[in-house]
């Protein structure tokens, strides 16, 4: 697929949860991590999701948070895929970092210069990648 979101994530729906108006849709990927969108009822009917389908889950750089401590702290955030840095490359306000998660999914982030240099990011750090179900946009072949 050609799109303007960085982060495509191929998987397979796990589950679907359907509410009065949004519906909770669990990804499971590849190497085992699970990404979760909240899209409206209508879109699930729309687009026929059900369980053991292949989607895809697109998540634009920007929304992606990138967290190296938690520091006693649970965020009410559902996707947080953990991983390493694995490229950090700087522009003139935005810097984008690669990562890599355990599972081998590839994230790529946007955020300020002053965010990498707060956190000190570097190739080889660990860190995990957030973004809010709401973030996630899925496609399915059609």
């Amino acid at each position: 697929m050609k799109a303007s979101a960085r982060n495509q994530f191929t998987g397979t729906v796990k589950e679907v949860r359907i509410g009065a108006v949004n519906a909770e849709v669990h990804i499971g990927l590849k190497g085992g991590e699970t990404i979760v969108a909240s899209i409206t009822k209508d879109s699930t009917e729309t687009l026929a999701i059900k369980t053991g389908i292949q989607i895809i889950a697109l998540v634009k750089a920007p929304q992606i948070i990138i967290v190296t401590d938690f520091g006693g702290y649970r965020l009410s955030a559902r996707n947080q895929l953990q991983g390493t840095v694995t490229q950090v490359k700087p522009g003139a306000v935005n810097t984008e970092v690669d990562i890599e998660t355990k599972g081998g999914e590839q994230i790529a982030a946007t955020v300020t210069n002053d965010s990498v240099d707060t956190l000190g990011l570097s190739k080889g750090q660990a860190v995990t990648a957030i973004f809010k179900a709401g973030a996630v946009i899925l496609a399915i072949p059609g």
